[in-house]
């Protein structure tokens, strides 16, 4: 058999390929075509493999391209099967005269033909080829050569008709299809804008396993077309500006790319643009914005000036979405924008190495101010149907952004809207299986649920926590807070997210957001403490908070790493108990006792005596674990001290136990330890503080301190109110 009637016989292949444009009933190809019947009887016949070759060509000659439809290639299958092609693409010798792979090439055509039907194409026998297709894209050969070229296109058949089945993309990648893809787009041989083509459906279908199995090629890819992007001068950009988003990494988007992508975002954002040019810009602005913060953006004026044109833009979109009533809203370029949004407000209220100028921070955050007033007027239109819109959440988590540092503006906007605010943070709380979800949909919208950064937290209460924190100070917002039930509201969360800190759950796996929340919602609850202390003591949530503190906190305080959150635990927990010191939870119990040996343990290992050199005499200072985080430790520990002291009289079976402990002893033999000079005059009056209610309190106390030389150690510190109360029978 000759070259030209082995390629004769590969049409077939070909007339697969059109199958989809003519599929009459098969009685109707029938009758056209008897001859076919007989070819096909032939086909399951033949006993060689030069039989097999010549019925193929019969039945290539008695079928033209596009009379072929689905059940006729159904019978052509049933009459070759596998055994044939798959010797075919393994076979290493070809006849005389011919190129060594035109039989892998009547193989490969063969296989196109049949993965045009659906059920061939996730057929065993197909996927268990897609190693030997892969190879295919990347071999080596004449880039001229039309067979070479038809076998190619075959092959991109093959595994395109497989990637369209509802496992094939996960038989593609384990099949090591996407490495071969990325080679051959890379190689930019024949065929490579469908080696593209094909990526892009994968990584679509499958993101997380394409990066996974291969990283280094993908991101190879990445790095040419963010070079192709900055280089393009023609319509080519405003088509990779889409494409891009697609290729961004789960991980980390590589440092060599952020010049040229700023680039090229920069040249296109810098013109004058018709929407369907800019939005695309603005979505791969915000997917990087996303996974890397602003370190994509070049530091200097060049760099200054682009972020400020990004969050210009992006508050000029928000505006004209939303301001206008009955426009219809591109809820993906908004979310977008909603991105850039936040990473001015970052910029703006970052003190070191922001990229913005104070005059560019000002002007900014004025514009943004427009903008998040037309958030909040959207959010005033949205009734109780569309709560559980993920654009509703998109644009409450940006409000709770803006919140989160800036109060002062918009107030009567804000109190205007925080019932609505309240209400919703509530029925997601309420649903908050449904709520995930919608926070992975507004992932979905303009953000990649697996772009590295910030996550988009699950609920919206999360989101809403810093900015209530600031609103509890003000009279007003906290008034409307109370009136809709938030502190009720907030007791709730605070206890089921504690639940996910408790033992038997892995708090290693934890997001870092769980913390802060629980952190958060202390400082709220603090706020309320100090400014509405009767919501505290009538409001039965609380004493439901004060049983979780008091049970919680002894655990907590032997937890490397958590020290911060013991002691918003701590300081709240003592705060509260002066309220609730008739509680009859605080008269001794088991739970009170353990609680207050645990706070005691925290704001005892503060500090401790330590050696100078050059010097007979130590000086206070920082213990190990206190030092890295007392700037954000410092006002709580004091506060702690002062909630302490104020516990002394209110709880009698408190300065017992307090000298069971040995805190009083040690406290004093640490101040008699050390120079006096080295301690601050606000750290003595502390500690003055709680000796001197320890020492009022209990005789033995007093005793105890007057053998531990208490009145000496008054005296060297100038505590007064203490030398006198150990002066005292």
């Amino acid at each position: 058999m000759s070259c030209c009637d082995l390629a004769a016989a590969g049409q077939l292949g070909k007339a697969g390929i059109m199958a989809s444009d003519c599929e009459p009933a098969l009685n109707q190809a029938e009758s056209r075509n008897p001859t076919l019947e007989r070819y096909l009887g032939a086909l399951r016949e033949a006993k060689s493999d030069s039989e097999q070759f010549a019925a193929l060509l019969l039945v290539t000659k008695a079928v033209k391209a596009g009379d072929i439809d689905a059940k006729t290639r159904r019978r052509i299958f049933d009459a070759v099967g596998f055994t044939f092609p798959n010797r075919l693409l393994t076979s290493k010798e070809a006849p005389d005269g011919c190129p060594d792979h035109v039989l892998r090439a009547l193989g490969v055509a063969l296989l196109a033909c049949f993965c045009s039907d659906p059920e061939l194409a996730s057929h065993p026998q197909v996927l268990n080829k897609i190693p030997i297709l892969s190879t295919f894209l990347t071999a080596r050969g004449d880039p001229d050569d039309a067979a070479r070229r038809s076998m190619i296109d075959d092959t991109y058949q093959c595994l395109t008709a497989v990637a369209g089945t509802p496992r094939g993309p996960r038989h593609l990648i384990a099949g090591g299809t996407v490495s071969a893809l990325c080679q051959a787009y890379l190689g930019h041989g024949y065929g490579f804008d469908q080696a593209l083509a094909l990526l892009v459906g994968l990584l679509a279908a499958a993101e997380t396993q394409c990066w996974k199995e291969a990283e280094p090629d993908l991101l190879a890819v990445l790095r040419g077309l963010s070079e192709d992007f900055q280089r393009a001068e023609d319509a080519s950009k405003f088509e990779l500006c889409q494409l891009l988003p697609l290729f961004l990494p789960p991980t980390t988007v590589p440092p060599e790319c952020h010049r040229d992508l700023q680039a090229g975002l920069a040249r296109i954002l810098g013109s004058k643009l018709s929407s369907w040019q800019r939005n695309p810009a603005l979505k791969l602005a915000a997917r990087l914005a996303h996974a890397c913060g602003s370190d994509w953006i070049p530091v200097g004026s060049s760099g200054s000036k682009f972020l400020a044109l990004l969050v210009n833009l992006a508050c000029v979109e928000v505006r004209l979405a939303l301001e206008e009533t009955g426009t219809e809203v591109k809820e993906d370029v908004v979310t977008a924008c909603y991105a850039l949004m936040e990473l001015g407000i970052q910029e703006c209220t970052r003190c070191e190495q922001s990229l913005l100028k104070e005059p560019q921070k000002v002007q900014l955050v004025s514009i943004m101010k427009e903008a998040i007033g037309a958030v909040i007027h959207y959010l005033l239109q949205v009734g109780p149907e569309k709560q559980k819109e993920p654009f509703v959440f998109a644009s409450v988590r940006i409000l709770g952004a803006w919140l989160a540092e800036e109060t002062s503006s918009l107030r009567k906007e804000v109190c205007q809207l925080l019932p609505f605010l309240v209400r919703y943070a509530k029925t997601l709380y309420e649903e908050a299986e449904e709520a995930n979800d919608i926070s992975q949909q507004v992932a979905n919208l303009a953000i990649s649920p697996t772009t590295p950064g910030p996550s988009w937290p699950g609920d919206a209460l999360r989101l809403l926590l810093p900015g209530w924190c600031h609103l509890t100070v003000e009279d007003g917002p906290r008034e409307i807070l109370i009136k809709e039930g938030a502190p009720s509201l907030l007791c709730k969360y605070f206890l089921q997210q504690w639940e996910l800190t408790s033992p038997g759950h892995d708090t290693s796996v934890l997001p870092d957001s769980v913390e802060i929340g629980l952190q958060t919602c202390c400082h709220i609850f603090l706020n309320l403490v100090v400014t509405a202390p009767g919501l505290i003591k009538r409001d039965a949530c609380f004493t439901s908070l004060m049983n979780t503190l008091m049970t919680s906190l002894p655990s907590l305080v032997q937890q490397q790493g958590r020290l911060l959150l013991a002691a918003n635990v701590a300081t709240l927990g003592l705060l509260m108990a002066r309220l609730l010191s008739t509680s009859p939870a605080l008269q001794g119990t088991p739970a009170s006792r353990g609680f207050f040996a645990a706070a005691i343990l925290f704001l005892s290992q503060s500090h401790v005596a330590r050696a100078t050199p050059g010097s007979d005499q130590a000086v206070l200072a920082l213990s190990p674990d206190y030092e890295g985080i007392w700037a954000d430790l410092q006002e709580l520990w004091f506060l702690g001290m002062q909630a302490f002291t104020g516990c002394v009289p209110l709880l009698p079976w408190l300065a017992p136990a307090a000298l069971r402990s040995r805190w009083p002893q040690e406290l004093l033999q640490l101040l008699g330890s050390v120079s006096p000079n080295s301690v601050k005059p606000e750290m003595v009056a502390a500690y003055q503080g709680v000796l001197v209610e320890l020492a009022r309190a209990n005789r033995l106390c007093r005793e105890a301190m007057r053998l531990q030389a208490g009145e000496e150690t008054a005296s060297h510190y100038r505590m007064a109110a203490l030398e006198q109360c150990l002066s005292e029978p």
